[in-house]
């Protein structure tokens, strides 16, 4: 039997689907909404110290559409909540004792002075929240007052403010990450060496979306100017998991607990997240796009794809595609591909012969006998799969390894034997073989 019920840390959930600190989470009335349309848990929003914040009164978004006007990405300007520090908390407590099953962690982010963090850390025990979460990510508006990324991409900071509040709580400590750094398994490490419980990442990425060329700003314009705010959604994904991926391989940060964030709006995105290490994951685009309920559409992919496989229990894949995630340098130059062409799916639209004539090998007909056709040129075929990228027909076009027999392109014969650039006889600093 199928169960998708999440411990991460210890943190108990009916299924591994949170919402992430963000305007989803902001006040009670969201969040029960929330469990109620069946998320799993949810990351309040982040809380800082009174005098409250002050949000702008005006736009907060902008947005990249697709073709169709689907909703690729949101770059955002609203800071942490505005609401004051009391009733928040008032409402997590509230909202903990009425809904026990669900995971409640509390996104947090002051200023760089230990008692400053010792001060809201009691606080929030004091609502029986599950754990909280460092906010070392929110690239806007706070980073300016020294926190967010500010301290995020300080990794001595994110290890002092870590450990601080370690030694002070007995809730787990997540530690949000910023992605704006160059290389995610520094601040990590720092937060693994601070004793964070776990880290959770991406936090929203630097970005402008746009600019109104009738009023020459960035948009979200506000009276006439714009500014940097921090980008969420579909479009950041494949950022997102290719750096849950660094730390979760890298053998200093290897089997540190991780909540993935970045672009997931539906089953498959999380379980990709969950099989590149996440022990669960955090959405916010997709539930501000399509509402609460698409968490059931979650929910209820996950688990038919989870019995379809054989896996009883989100544990039983997590990490699983880890021990795949390699560098280029490691990669079999051996391995031969071609691509074809199922002639009866084929529509005839020639945007594979377009691409490949002019980006790439040249490698696909246009005319045969004076027909339109396409046919994929096994002499010139690289095997890149750019016509598979751009065919609009699923499936129409498939790479098909070559096992034996000589390659048509190199004219070698095809060599099964596994062979890295490690190894390759053009890399003057190769392994050599002990029989060389």
């Amino acid at each position: 039997m199928t169960d998708l019920t999440s411990n991460f840390l210890g943190i108990k959930s009916p299924n591994p689907f949170w919402l992430a600190s963000a305007p989803p989470t902001d006040k009670a009335y969201n969040v029960i909404r929330a469990f109620e349309a069946g998320w799993g848990g949810v990351v309040w929003k982040t809380l800082g110290e009174d005098p409250h914040i002050v949000n702008v009164n005006g736009p907060r978004y902008g947005a990249i559409h697709g073709r169709d006007r689907n909703l690729l990405g949101l770059n955002n300007i609203e800071l942490i909540t505005d609401r004051p520090l009391e009733v928040n908390l008032k409402e997590i407590k509230q909202v903990k004792r009425d809904w026990p099953d669900r995971a409640l962690v509390v996104s947090l982010m002051v200023p760089c002075e230990e008692k400053n963090w010792i001060d809201i850390l009691k606080r929030v025990e004091d609502t029986g929240a599950d754990g909280v979460e460092l906010n070392f990510g929110c690239p806007h508006g706070m980073s300016e007052r020294g926190m967010g990324s500010a301290v995020g991409q300080v990794p001595e900071y994110i290890e002092m403010v870590t450990r601080w509040c370690k030694e002070n709580t007995k809730m787990p400590v997540i530690v949000k990450l910023t992605p704006n750094i160059t290389d995610i398994r520094k601040p990590a490490q720092a937060a693994k060496n601070g004793g964070a419980d776990a880290v959770s990442l991406i936090n929203t990425i630097n970005s402008i979306v746009g600019v109104d060329l009738d009023v020459m700003a960035p948009t979200p314009t506000i009276d006439g100017k714009g500014a940097h705010g921090g980008y969420c959604g579909p479009a950041v994904k494949p950022i997102a998991l290719n750096m849950v991926a660094e730390i979760a391989r890298d053998p200093a940060t290897a089997g540190l607990p991780i909540s993935g964030i970045g672009g997931i709006t539906t089953w498959r995105d999380a379980a990709e997240f969950m099989a590149l290490g996440a022990g669960n994951v955090q959405v916010c685009t997709a539930a501000m796009t399509y509402g609460f309920k698409v968490v059931q559409d979650m929910i209820d992919g996950l688990k038919e794809w989870m019995g379809e496989k054989g896996y009883t229990s989100i544990d039983e894949f997590v990490g699983m595609a880890v021990p795949n995630c390699s560098d280029w340098q490691n990669l079999n130059l051996n391995y031969v591909t071609k691509a074809k062409i199922d002639q009866d799916l084929c529509i005839k639209c020639g945007r594979c012969h377009i691409a490949c004539e002019d980006t790439s090998h040249q490698a696909i007909t246009a005319m045969v006998d004076g027909a339109r056709h396409f046919e994929v040129i096994d002499e010139e075929c690289v095997g890149c799969n750019l016509c598979v990228n751009v065919c609009p027909v699923e499936n129409c076009i498939t790479m098909e390894p070559m096992t034996s027999g000589v390659d048509p392109r190199t004219k070698q014969p095809i060599d099964n034997k596994f062979a890295d650039w490690t190894t390759h006889p053009n890399n003057p600093n190769r392994v050599m073989e002990a029989a060389e």
